[in-house]
């Protein structure tokens, strides 16, 4: 279940569940050259952290080895956001998201369309071997 949790982060990581949230500056500071005051609300989006590739070189590509060992440094992968402002249901998340995969890949048989290609132009499709 371990590399099924990182290919499910990897996927979280790529495609955030959520798109981001409301932060409200809680003093003065100064970012790119452009003054936020106290007070103020800012949106931040997963993606803009996510899609860093300051934290993750190939921030495009598909690689689930990123999380392996200590995996990416603290609040730079945040699907369920981070601190005191954690999602409080985020193992719950993290439990349905396995068990889901588990089911995937226990009762569907996958199939390339097109097996003699390489490219990534070929698609996979599935069907249901057993009720769900």
């Amino acid at each position: 279940m371990k590399y099924s949790w990182r290919v499910a982060q990897e996927a979280l990581r790529l495609v955030p569940a959520v798109q981001g949230g409301f932060c409200k500056a809680i003093k003065d500071f100064i970012y790119e050259g452009f003054t936020i005051p106290k007070g103020w609300k800012m949106y931040w989006t997963v993606n803009s952290t996510h899609q860093n590739s300051e934290y993750f070189s190939n921030s495009e590509k598909f690689d689930t080895s990123r999380f392996e060992g200590a995996g990416p440094l603290p609040y730079t992968f945040v699907p369920f956001r981070g601190g005191p402002r954690m999602c409080p249901g985020n193992e719950f998340a993290r439990v349905e998201i396995l068990v889901f995969l588990h089911d995937i890949v226990k009762n569907i048989q996958w199939n390339l369309v097109n097996p003699g290609s390489i490219d990534r132009s070929h698609y996979l499709c599935c069907f249901q071997t057993e009720d769900l």
